[in-house]
């Protein structure tokens, strides 16, 4: 992607607050001293095959990304590619309500959007948010001797790419569907309640992918303990096998010379930690001393998981640490 954008024309307007420079999650526009809004757009293909769910996961996701930089949504835009001519209309329906339900949710309404004909199911939604400027939580003010923490696990990208293969029980499909349509709001609420110095959502990039970018954008590294980073148990033995999205490759091959493995650390576990993720959790870089109070924070918010994953530390080149 950044060898596309390169060749757009640069961002001048100062009123812009986060635009394409820092890869971060959302767009940040200032309209007054005391006000900014935050936009963000995000759709993809199902990766469920009921429709009503492939509706949560997608909502959840598309608001993912204004809770990753502590702002309030006010409302959305539906976004639809349907291959009219080969799916019933109650199918778009479905999806659609499922939309409308997660963002009722989020305490938001969806009041319009576009639709084309398309040759494979597509939705997503453009979010809308509001923030005071001087409150708004980015992916590049993580500083040396913050706590990273993790909130949801990892292993979504295999798993569903097992569900496609028919390879996975339908307890396993339900732990990863609940993963998916958990919205990131509490996790947020808490990490704005405590503060945090940098916060990004995990997704297709993976865990690791998203935290090179957090490093990259604050001029720091990272170093991550392995046996401390939350997994769906099941996506371990689906990895053994083989398993795992051409997403999950190639986020690993486009981090290494950014990796710095222990010799410990297996090829399974290094795309483990690069797997594409759908509606993951958010990654908080906060400071030491408000570790403790954020993960309390967290635990009584009730999120999915509370997982001290890690460290930022001093390093010009943000190269990623990773030990067992």
């Amino acid at each position: 992607m950044a060898q596309v954008l390169r060749h757009l024309p640069t961002i001048n307007d100062p009123n812009v607050l986060v635009g394409t420079n820092t890869a971060d999650d959302a767009a940040v526009y200032k309209v007054r001293d005391d006000l900014a809004i935050v936009q963000t757009v995000d759709y993809f293909t199902p990766v469920v095959d009921d429709p009503f769910t492939f509706g949560l996961i997608t909502a959840a996701n598309s608001l993912s990304d204004i809770y990753a930089m502590g702002a309030q949504p006010l409302f959305a835009l539906n976004i639809v590619g349907f291959p009219s001519k080969q799916l019933p209309m109650n199918t778009l329906a479905e999806i659609l309500k499922g939309g409308a339900a997660k963002a009722a949710e989020a305490g938001i309404s969806i009041i319009g959007g576009h639709t084309i004909d398309d040759n494979e199911p597509k939705y997503g939604m453009v979010v809308t948010a509001v923030i005071n400027p001087k409150d708004v939580i980015t992916n590049a003010g993580a500083k040396p001797g913050d706590v990273l923490i993790l909130t949801k696990p990892l292993g979504i990208g295999i798993i569903t790419t097992a569900m496609k293969r028919g390879m996975v029980s339908q307890s396993t499909i339900d732990k990863a569907v609940d993963v998916m349509t958990t919205l990131n709001k509490a996790g947020a609420e808490a990490m704005i309640q405590v503060g945090a110095n940098a916060c990004t959502d995990i997704t297709g990039f993976g865990f690791l992918g998203h935290l090179h970018e957090m490093a990259k954008a604050s001029g720091v590294g990272a170093k991550i303990s392995l046996s401390k980073v939350p997994v769906i148990p099941e996506a371990w033995e689906l990895i053994s096998q083989g398993v795992a999205p051409g997403g999950t490759h190639k986020n690993l091959e486009f981090l290494q010379g950014n990796i710095i493995w222990d010799a410990s650390i297996s090829k399974e576990s290094q795309l483990v930690l690069a797997d594409a993720q759908t509606s993951g959790g958010l990654l908080i870089a906060v400071p030491q001393e408000k570790a403790q109070q954020l993960v309390t924070a967290l635990v009584e918010a009730r999120v999915p998981v509370v997982a001290v994953v890690g460290e930022i530390i001093e390093d010009t080149d943000s190269n990623i640490l990773v030990t067992s």
